[in-house]
C-alpha cells in the first residue's frame, strides 16, 4: 500500500472505514495480482443466528492509466453466493430477479455507476451413493463488476458502493432491509434447518 498512488489509497481506507449491517462479517483477503496494477480484496458473509446464509467476494481494481473497459481508472468486481430452496431455484425469473438486485442496490443509495457486467448461474447439486441421505441443494452465483464513478479528487465513493454491495448480500440471503418497507423488492425467504454443503 506504501507504493500505491493517493486517489487507491483513499479508496481502500474508505472501504476500511465502512459502517456495515452487524450480520456481516468482512475481513480483508488476498487479492488478485494480474488484473490490475493495483488491488484490494474483501471477503464478507452473511450470519444469522449463527447460521451463514450467504458469502461473497468484493475486489477494487486501480489502474491509474485508466482501462477502455472500465471507463474509468478503478472498478469492482464481485462474486455472491448463497443456497436457496429448491422452489426458489426453479423460478425462471430468478436470475433477472437476482441481477436486478445488484443495480437495484446502487439505486438506492444513488450511486452512480457505468459498464455493469456479470452473470448469474444457479446449480442443483443431487446426492448418490454414501451421500445419499442429504437432500438436494440449490445454489445462485451473482458474478459481476462495475465502474463506480469517480468523485472529488478522482476517487469513487467506495464505502457507499461497499454498503450497497452489502445490501446485495443480506438480500440474497433472505434477510429483510433495514431502510423502510419496499412493497416493490422481493427478498429470498429465510433457510433454516440443517445445510449441506
Amino acid at each position: 500500500m506504501e507504493t500505491a498512488p493517493p486517489p487507491f489509497r483513499t479508496a481502500v481506507d474508505a472501504l476500511r472505514g465502512a459502517s456495515l449491517r452487524p450480520q456481516i462479517e468482512i475481513e480483508p483477503t488476498r487479492a488478485p495480482q494480474r488484473l490490475a496494477p493495483f488491488a484490494y480484496a474483501l471477503e464478507a458473509a452473511v450470519v444469522d443466528d449463527g447460521e451463514d446464509l450467504a458469502d461473497g467476494r468484493l475486489v477494487l481494481l486501480h489502474d491509474p492509466a485508466g482501462h477502455d473497459a472500465w471507463h474509468g481508472t478503478f472498478r469492482l468486481v464481485t462474486l455472491v453466493r448463497a443456497e436457496l430452496e429448491p422452489e426458489m431455484a426453479a423460478d425462471p425469473l430468478l436470475p433477472e430477479v437476482c441481477w436486478s438486485w445488484l443495480t437495484g442496490a446502487f439505486q438506492a443509495r444513488g450511486l452512480s455507476y457505468g459498464e455493469p457486467s456479470g452473470t448469474v448461474t444457479r446449480a442443483s447439486s443431487h446426492y448418490f451413493g454414501g451421500l445419499s441421505e442429504r437432500p438436494a441443494a440449490s445454489q445462485i452465483e451473482i458474478r459481476a463488476s462495475w465502474t463506480p464513478r469517480e468523485g472529488l479528487g478522482g476517487v469513487p465513493d467506495t464505502a457507499s458502493h461497499l454498503a450497497a454491495w452489502c445490501d446485495l448480500l443480506c438480500q440474497i440471503a433472505g434477510l429483510p432491509p433495514t431502510g423502510p418497507p419496499d412493497t416493490s423488492v422481493v427478498t429470498l425467504p429465510q433457510r433454516r434447518g440443517p445445510q449441506s454443503h
